[in-house]
């Protein structure tokens, strides 16, 4: 399993510096323009004139910028599980049938490693390299905070990361699972992305028409709490997404024990249940 996690992480290191570096300058670049925007003249009056259907599309973060927390959530945590969102759908989906595809994993199981082992390893490997994507994007607005009047120590401004990453556990299970339920990686990576896609924008409009709350309320992205856990972690919600990423995983491991390994390329579409051959 160990050898397996390496080689995940190994193998996943052009993207985690390619995220890393991306979302590091852009968190760089947004707490640097902290004092700036919050101080604009009028910029209040500016956001209120805007319609009242937008204002309440993005929440509370468009009433509430100029707070440490709204600010944060306004232009960073609203729209970044949809970003790194992206990386976790496709990384979720490639981490066997990617190999399926190009005609290694058959390879792979030649040696004397179990189903179980190689599974587990690379969904740790994948833990991992999405966690260090989100440390070094924290990092970027720890280390100038205080220079440019974001008061907040490095523990509040951690605690919107951990949501974070339990949306992207979850994401990157469900693309997995997908994976193995689809003809193709780029098909669960694209029905995964779609999904996320599809959860913000019902998030958004559930503030608009109360009726959609009956179904939002249900989907992952109404559990993230975003800037707003600043002042505190929601711990039912945070256990119950790392549950269902769990599940997810799960699901995806005993689907793939029963798996028959392709040489390469595309399948065809597999309606057996996860737990059935």
């Amino acid at each position: 399993m160990f050898a397996e996690f390496k080689h995940t992480v190994r193998r996943l290191r052009g993207q985690i510096i390619g995220w890393s570096l991306g979302l590091g300058l852009y968190g760089l670049l947004m707490v640097s323009l902290y004092d700036s925007i919050v101080a604009i003249e009028g910029i209040e009056e500016l956001f209120a004139s805007y319609p009242p259907e937008l204002l309440a599309f993005f929440g509370d973060a468009m009433t509430a910028f100029t707070s440490p927390e709204g600010y944060i959530d306004l232009y960073y945590f609203l729209y970044m599980p949809i970003i790194i969102g992206i990386f976790a759908a496709s990384a979720g989906a490639n981490l066997l049938v990617g190999d399926e595809e190009k005609g290694r994993l058959d390879l792979i199981m030649s040696y004397p490693v179990s189903r179980t082992a190689l599974f587990w390893g690379r969904w740790l490997g994948f833990m991992t390299a999405t966690a260090v994507i989100l440390i070094i994007s924290w990092l970027s607005w720890v280390i100038p905070a205080g220079s440019v009047g974001l008061e907040l120590t490095w523990l509040e401004l951690l605690r919107p990361f951990i949501p974070l990453f339990a949306i992207l556990l979850l994401v990157g299970g469900l693309a997995l699972l997908l994976s193995f339920l689809l003809p193709s990686a780029r098909m669960a990576t694209m029905l995964g992305s779609s999904l996320l896609v599809g959860n913000f924008l019902l998030d958004g409009l559930a503030n608009v028409n109360e009726d959609l709350k009956n179904i939002t309320e249900y989907l992952p992205l109404h559990f993230h709490q975003g800037g707003a856990a600043i002042t505190g972690l929601n711990w039912a919600w945070l256990f119950g997404l790392l549950a269902v990423s769990l599940v997810c995983a799960s699901l995806a491991w005993l689907r793939f024990q029963q798996r028959d390994i392709r040489v390469g390329g595309e399948g065809s579409w597999q309606f057996a249940l996860p737990w059935k051959k």
